[in-house]
C-alpha cells in the first residue's frame, strides 16, 4: 500500500543519523558532528569508527535531548592536522550515516564462512606469544589477522584463521589449551575457545571483554585518576577521568561504560599538553543511577584496567614483508630469543603483504636497551622491520583564509554544534556555551 511506503520511508529517515563534517568551522581540528535518534550503543558506535582510521578525538560534546542524540568530535589525524582526505572523510559519512545497529558482521572479509577466530587467555610469560604462533605454525595455519594485548601479567589474544575444518579446530583448540593452562593451583588458569569469525563484532572490543573477565584488574599498581560521583537532583551518576592522553582513549573508556552495561545521556571531552578530560553523565540501561559504593569501585576499577591494556608502553617495531608461511613464529621466536617481552601486537596480512605492529619491552616490562633492537632487526631484516614512534600530540596550525572546508556546511555545524553545547550549559554540566 502506498500510504504504508511513505511510513516506511518516514521512520528510515527518521532513524537514519544526519552526519556532516566540516573543515571550516575550527582554525585546529575537523568537526564531525552526529544526529541520530538515540537508542542504544551510537556513541560507541562513532567513537569506533573514528577509532578504526587512528583519528584523534581532542574535544568532544555528547548530549541526548529527549529521543534524540547529539555528538560532536573535534578530530585530527595522528599527526595532528585535519581531515583533508576526501576518501577518509566520505568513509566517515557512509560508515555513520547509513548504521541501524552495532555492527555484527565480522571484521574481516569472510565469504563462505571459512574464517575462525581464536580466543586466547592465560598468565603471560616472556616467549608465550611466540609458542602460540609456534603451534599455529606447526599445524599450517593461515593466520589472516591476529591481535594481542597484555596486561597486568595476562595477556589476551584474537586469531583469525582461515579455512580450517572442524577436526583441525579441535586438535589446534588440544595443543594450545596445554600451553596455556598454567600451573597447577594458578588462580586464574588460561583459556582457549573457537568461535565464527562473525560473531567477533570488533577485535580491540573483543580483548577488552576477554581481559575484563580474565580478572585483570586487581593488583597494586599505578591507575589513571577515575572517580564515580552522583547527581541526585537529576538522576545521574557522574564517571570523571583524567590521565595521559593517548590514541584511542575515547573508545577504551566509551567501550567500557557500554560492555557494564551503563549509557551515556551527556558528556565532555577535552585534551590538553597531553592530558585528557573526560566526564560523563550515565546511568545504568535499565535507567537508574549507581547506587553503592561498591558499584563505584567497580566502576572505576573497570574503566582504569581499560585505559591501561592500551597504554602503548614500549618500543614500537612495525614489519612490512611478503607474507609467508611461518613468518610470525620467526619474527616472535627472535623477539624472545634476544629477551624482548611483547606488550602487543597488531598482526593483518593485506593480499600478499604482512603488515604487523609489536610493542616490546625487557622480560621486566621495563625499556629495552638499543643493542636488543638492533640484533632483532639484523635477524629479521633491517629494510623491512623499522622503529616506529606514535606521533606527540600536536596543535594544528591555522589554515589560510582560502580554506573554506568540506561541503561548505559550517554555518549550519556552528549552530548545530552551539545547540550541543548550548544544551549541555543549561544543564550545568559545562560553564559556558561561547
Amino acid at each position: 500500500m502506498e500510504w504504508l511506503d511513505e511510513y516506511e520511508k518516514l521512520v528510515i529517515r527518521m532513524n537514519t543519523p544526519r552526519v556532516v563534517i566540516d573543515n571550516a568551522v575550527c582554525p585546529t581540528a575537523t568537526l564531525v558532528q552526529v544526529d541520530s535518534a538515540r537508542k542504544r550503543g551510537v556513541l560507541l558506535e562513532a567513537v569506533q569508527v573514528l577509532a578504526d582510521l587512528d583519528l584523534s578525538i581532542n574535544k568532544a560534546y555528547i548530549s541526548s535531548d529527549g529521543r534524540w542524540f547529539m555528538d560532536v568530535f573535534h578530530v585530527t589525524d595522528r599527526l595532528g592536522r585535519k581531515l583533508t582526505d576526501g576518501s577518509v572523510i566520505s568513509y566517515i559519512q557512509q560508515s555513520l550515516g547509513t548504521w541501524n545497529d552495532l555492527p555484527s558482521a565480522a571484521p574481516l572479509e569472510d565469504e563462505g564462512g571459512r574464517l575462525t577466530a581464536l580466543e586466547l587467555t592465560g598468565a603471560d610469560r616472556t616467549g608465550l606469544l611466540s609458542e602460540v604462533f609456534a603451534v599455529l605454525a606447526d599445524m599450517e595455519c593461515s593466520v589472516v589477522e591476529a591481535r594481542a594485548w597484555t596486561h597486568r601479567g595476562r595477556l589476551a589474544c584474537v586469531a583469525f584463521l582461515h579455512g580450517e575444518d572442524a577436526g583441525k579446530v579441535e586438535r589446534i583448540l588440544a595443543r594450545l589449551g596445554h600451553l596455556l593452562r598454567g600451573e597447577p593451583g594458578e588462580a586464574a588458569p588460561g583459556a582457549v575457545a573457537a568461535v565464527p569469525a562473525a560473531g567477533v563484532a570488533h577485535a580491540d572490543r573483543r580483548l577488552h571483554q576477554l581481559m575484563a573477565a580474565d580478572m585483570d584488574g586487581g593488583g597494586a599498581f599505578p591507575t589513571p585518576a577515575v572517580a564515580v560521583d552522583g547527581w541526585a537532583e537529576r538522576g545521574y551518576s557522574v564517571v570523571t577521568v583524567r590521565c595521559r592522553d593517548r590514541p584511542k582513549l575515547l573508545f577504551d573508556v566509551v567501550a567500557a561504560l557500554h560492555d557494564m552495561d551503563y549509557v551515556v545521556f551527556h558528556g565532555t571531552v577535552d585534551t590538553a599538553a597531553g592530558e585528557a578530560r573526560q566526564e560523563f553523565y550515565i546511568r545504568h540501561a535499565d535507567g537508574s543511577p549507581i547506587r553503592s559504593e561498591a558499584e563505584k569501585d567497580r566502576v572505576c576499577q573497570f574503566i582504569q584496567a581499560a585505559i591501561e591494556r592500551r597504554s602503548l608502553e614500549g618500543v614500537r617495531l612495525e614489519l612490512c614483508t611478503p607474507d609467508r608461511p611461518g613468518l610470525l613464529s620467526e619474527v616472535t621466536r627472535t623477539f624472545r630469543e634476544n629477551g624482548l617481552l611483547v606488550a602487543q601486537a597488531e598482526v593483518s596480512t593485506k593480499g600478499d603483504v604482512a603488515s604487523n605492529v609489536f610493542y616490546v619491552t625487557d622480560a621486566a616490562g621495563n625499556a629495552v636497551e638499543q643493542c636488543a633492537i638492533d640484533a632483532v632487526r639484523e635477524r629479521v631484516g633491517v629494510d623491512c622491520l623499522v622503529v616506529g614512534e606514535e606521533p606527540p600530540p600536536q596543535i594544528c596550525e591555522k589554515p589560510a583564509p582560502a580554506d573554506h572546508g568540506v561541503g561548505g556546511g559550517g554555518l549550519g555545524l556552528v549552530y548545530l554544534g552551539n545547540l550541543v553545547k548550548r544544551n549541555l550549559y543549561n544543564l550545568g554540566l559545562i560553564k559556558s556555551c561561547s
